[in-house]
């Protein structure tokens, strides 16, 4: 597919009423931000996508986490905890990771044929996109305190240099955020490590101290309650699978020649980035115990990664150096996440609003907003309100991933209610559909007013296994209740030709959209109720639905 399109290429007649599908089309073909992205665009390997998405989990907020739980219900409720955590993580991301990967569109796009509906899935686009300015926000603020540590800087401006910074980068999508994190990765391991090894090797009695350490409120041994609050924040990272996805989504056609290769970095790169944040929650405990009990007057910054990496470096490296190590580390690590933050948010504020207004604004409007609104959070001093943040947003985000999970899992592959390929394209879903959008609704609603005490004080440490429990259940009974019968409005998408290739791949052929005279692969296709066919996207943008199929009976 060529990338070079004039104005005449797109469109030989252009009306003012096309100017939506033509800022569309330019816009997104640089890494087709709301669309099936197309066999003749994937180009990497299997590795080179896995890296990439990887990269995206350098952020230090798990360090931050790891250490305000640890702090808060002491180490075993923490560990405890974490584990949960990861492995919610898991069984949840793997079904919507190998959806994204295999059919080649984002969680939003998955997330629209497994049980919400057209308009159903934009309430959760607007929880993924609000868990990317929350972290973006909390990355910005890790940042802002290294530059102020490192080069003086008020917390204030460190602030904004770290939101404008990320903008010019996420301008150019995938091409560019794929370069970064693969270049970026190998130096940022070296300094993330060696502090911990450090530890292990020179101060061994650090461990005791990590293990034995109750927390500021000295809670003595195992307290379900406690290990369910600290899983809970965790779980704020659950929606972390939509930004996995969004590299996922570039996978290249699984064959025989690649099998190997690719379910080895599906799953890496989708649910298995779990193992990499359990792990850098730990360490950020670890850091933050040995400082606790080792440096005077740290109990108030060591929660604060840089300040944790500082301290380590000191006893092994020159201050000069140490210092400069530490701020190299939080700076790489802020922005390999934070543009993904960046691009993720843009994509899912965009995608929601082209939907309800058929209207395309362009992404990089939309990636001001999200940048603005984290800008917003990072001045209100949002650190100081970590814990209660990410609590409450988890149960959002739980019942979310949870009952897409359940919905690929037991209505798609087990009962067989849901159609096991996934569909997005308008005109052939429903505009909502009971048995994703109602369980959301149910499970979020009940899991939030359980976090604050609307249930009973003794309920509230449970609100995370109120959001899951609910979130696994209500698919299945309401698919069966239904019938199954509100997930497809056609069956037939009116063109004769395959979806799929001999291995399930989706098609690589091309056909020509009238609308915006430009060639898409055949997933991205469907016959227009005016004749000929038309993009996914340009059907999107169609105000007057004339293009729209009619529903089948």
């Amino acid at each position: 597919m060529t990338q070079d399109l004039s104005q005449e290429q797109l469109s030989p007649a252009v009306v003012p009423d096309d100017q939506d599908r033509l800022t569309a089309t330019r816009e997104t073909l640089e890494d087709y931000t709301l669309r099936f992205a197309p066999r003749s665009y994937r180009k990497w390997s299997t590795r080179v996508v896995g890296i990439s998405a990887l990269g995206g989990i350098a952020y230090l907020a798990d360090f931050a986490i790891g250490a305000n739980i640890g702090i808060s219900y002491g180490t075993t409720n923490a560990l405890a905890g974490i584990a949960i955590f990861a492995v919610v993580i898991l069984l949840t991301g793997f079904p919507v990771a190998y959806y994204s990967a295999r059919y080649n569109i984002d969680l939003d796009l998955v997330t629209r044929g497994s049980g919400f509906g057209y308009y159903g899935s934009v309430v959760t686009n607007v929880i993924f996109a609000t868990f990317t300015f929350i972290f973006f926000a909390l990355e910005g603020s890790i940042m802002a305190q290294g530059l102020k540590l490192g080069l003086g800087l008020p917390l204030w401006l460190g602030y904004a240099v770290s939101t404008l910074i990320i903008f010019p980068l996420v301008i150019y999508g995938m091409k560019v955020l794929s370069t970064l994190q693969v270049w970026t990765t190998p130096l940022w391991l070296i300094l993330m490590v060696a502090p911990f090894v450090y530890l292990l090797i020179s101060h061994p009695e650090s461990v005791g101290q990590f293990f034995a350490y109750q927390g500021k409120d000295h809670i003595q041994g195992f307290d379900m309650g406690s290990t369910l609050l600290a899983a809970g924040v965790c779980l704020s990272l659950i929606a972390q699978i939509a930004e996995q996805n969004d590299y996922l989504r570039f996978m290249p056609p699984k064959t025989p020649e690649n099998k190997r290769s690719w379910w080895t970095w599906m799953f890496l790169a989708g649910p298995g980035w779990v193992f990499f944040g359990a792990i850098k929650q730990v360490v950020g405990l670890f850091l933050a115990v040995y400082l606790i009990a080792n440096v005077a007057d740290s109990a108030g910054i060591a929660n604060q990664p840089v300040h944790q990496f500082l301290s380590i470096y000191e006893n092994f490296l020159p201050g000069w150096l140490a210092m400069t190590l530490a701020v190299v580390l939080v700076v790489i690590s802020q922005i390999k996440i934070n543009v993904t933050n960046a691009y993720s948010g843009s994509l899912a504020w965009t995608n929601s609003y082209t939907r309800v207004t058929n209207h395309y604004p362009g992404r990089l409007v939309f990636l001001g907003v999200n940048l603005l609104i984290a800008l917003i959070l990072m001045e209100a001093n949002m650190f100081d309100f970590l814990s209660t943040i990410l609590g409450f947003y988890a149960n959002c985000g739980m019942a979310w991933v949870v009952v897409v999970a359940s919905d690929i899992v037991f209505n798609k592959y087990l009962l067989k209610l849901s159609p096991k390929e996934p569909e997005f394209r308008r005109g052939m879903l429903y505009a909502f559909n009971p048995v994703g959008f109602g369980s959301m609704l149910i499970a979020a609603g009940l899991s939030v007013i359980a976090f604050f005490g609307g249930l009973g004080s003794a309920l509230t440490p449970y609100s995370p296994l109120v959001a899951i429990g609910l979130g696994v259940v209500l698919p299945p009974i309401i698919a069966i209740a239904t019938k199954g019968k509100y997930y497809l409005r056609r069956t037939d998408d009116g063109i004769d030709l395959p979806m799929y290739d001999e291995y399930g791949n989706p098609s690589d052929a091309h056909l020509l959209c009238q609308k915006c005279h430009h060639e898409y692969e055949r997933p991205d296709m469907l016959a227009s109720a005016e004749g000929g066919y038309i993009c996914s996207l340009c059907l999107a943008t169609d105000k007057t639905g004339e293009h729209v199929l009619p529903a089948q009976n």
